[in-house]
């Protein structure tokens, strides 16, 4: 599959050592490597096609100094969609308010109905872009840009893609990060210098807890503020059933 890292902070952190960590784990990620950074609210996203070990651009930005509150890095391992730039994360999308959405996907989507409209609006080819369309899609529908209506829309979003799927998820909207996981064992928080990262495998050996499992959770300048209902749709991994999907890509 991928691997997600995701930080949110009261204050900047310096990242090189996490993300060196992180990007050195694309040997067997090695479809594409993604960074998102953000101090004032607007990500800027870099990313290529490529193993991240690979990339001399990217070796380039870790020899400089990386310090932020805000961050999504990402590293593919393809199941759905070609190996291309448009179909590598994180994806960004602006809503109708002005507020630019930055998302990064770790599982497949294997059948949601809510999706297949946006596979026709969709400048690649990933579950996950649709993801976050449709997630801007529900913003879009909103009378007004309200964080409370907000974090609940994305919360319902969510409980609608999960069933059947695998959903783990790092978003951003400018202000809230928010976090789901649906399977055991794919995602780890660590409180860091008055902050949460979150990382698919813990990058050292301290102080790491796996995320909890089934509930939204959304942070702001890395506190907790809002923990949604829990869901009971787990994910359990099927080779049947990612083979079923590999034949249905390929037209088999």
């Amino acid at each position: 599959m991928c691997e997600l890292l995701g930080l949110t902070a009261r204050r900047k952190i310096v990242m090189n050592k996490w993300l060196e960590t992180f990007f050195s784990h694309s040997a067997m990620h090695p479809n594409g490597w993604g960074l998102a950074l953000s101090d004032d609210g607007a990500f800027s996203v870099d990313k290529e096609p490529l193993r991240a070990i690979d990339s001399l651009y990217l070796k380039s930005l870790l020899s400089g100094n990386i310090e932020t509150a805000k961050c999504i890095a990402h590293i593919r391992k393809a199941t759905i969609g070609d190996v291309s730039e448009n179909n590598t994360h994180p994806f960004s999308a602006c809503d109708n308010f002005g507020r630019r959405w930055t998302l990064a996907h770790n599982g497949t989507i294997f059948d949601c109905e809510a999706l297949a409209p946006y596979q026709y609006k969709q400048t690649g080819t990933t579950d996950s872009e649709r993801i976050l369309l449709y997630i801007v899609d529900r913003i879009n529908q909103l009378n007004e840009d309200n964080s409370d209506i907000r974090i609940k829309t994305v919360e319902e979003a969510v409980k609608t893609i999960v069933p059947g799927n695998k959903v783990n998820l790092l978003i951003y909207d400018g202000e809230f990060l928010y976090v789901h996981k649906n399977e055991r064992g794919t995602l780890y928080e660590k409180e860091l210098g008055g902050g949460v990262m979150f990382s698919t495998v813990p990058l050292d050996t301290d102080g790491w807890r796996e995320v909890e499992q089934n509930r939204l959770m959304v942070y702001q300048n890395g506190k907790l503020v809002y923990a949604a209902e829990k869901h009971d749709c787990t994910y359990i991994h099927s080779e049947e059933k990612m083979k079923l999907l590999y034949l249905a890509y390929a037209g088999l």
